[in-house]
């Protein structure tokens, strides 16, 4: 897992994890057409332009509404139940779960207000996250966030088959804000919600989400 302090927003629309893999491959794309290898320099140049769009990094225009708990990825939602106890909050919880391909943004956004309690990395296998028990076997990176009416809530970014970088940006203690860019994880897979008992949600299995605008619920 990367911890790297994600910087402000450069001029360029991507994600900082992606900076040093761009560099390379321009840098290698140059080199092949100085040597005259035109043809692996064109494969090279679009190798290029796929890590560019890879990590691109759009702006998001994030909801107003304080109660409104926003996506923290690009995805589509897999799982939507309510479960009697969990590993991240005392209690029953609601648990909503986004799998992200590999054509989705990757940049993982803090999906409501509160002040980082407990960052908790878990080592473990990489297998397929649309699995239900990625949740559980997968390596993983939960952050248990507190709001300022003392409700906590956890997101939990999950690797995948072909993900296993995990980026993670906040620490312990740190004040997060709705929509903020706290990491990314790299190639594809999933990030877990673990919501209050009484939170309403206001999506569907199946549905579309975008990381910063999406409304998933709301909040008590």
């Amino acid at each position: 897992m990367d911890s790297t302090k994600w910087p402000a927003r450069a001029v360029l629309p991507v994600a900082q994890p992606g900076l040093k893999f761009i560099v390379i491959a321009i840098l290698i794309t140059g080199m092949l057409f100085y040597f005259g290898w035109v043809l692996f320099a064109w494969i090279s140049f679009a190798v290029f332009l796929f890590v560019c769009w890879f990590f691109r990094d759009p702006e998001r225009v994030t909801p107003k509404d304080e109660k409104s708990l926003i996506s923290p990825a690009d995805g589509k939602v897999i799982i939507v139940e309510e479960q009697e106890k969990c590993d991240y909050l005392s209690g029953p919880c609601i648990k909503v779960s986004i799998f992200m391909n590999v054509f989705n943004v990757h940049v993982n956004r803090i999906p409501f207000d509160g002040t980082v309690q407990k960052v908790e990395y878990h080592h473990g296998k990489f297998m397929n996250a649309s699995f239900n028990k990625a949740s559980i076997h997968n390596e993983r990176n939960a952050l248990m966030i507190k709001t300022s009416d003392d409700t906590s809530f956890a997101v939990v970014q999950i690797a995948g088959l072909v993900a296993r970088r995990i980026v993670n940006c906040v620490k312990e203690g740190e004040i997060v804000k709705k929509g903020d860019r706290y990491g990314m994880i790299q190639f594809g897979s999933r990030l877990d919600l673990y919501l209050p008992k009484d939170f309403e949600v206001a999506v569907n299995i199946g549905e579309k989400t975008k990381a910063g605008s999406t409304i998933i619920g709301y909040m008590k």
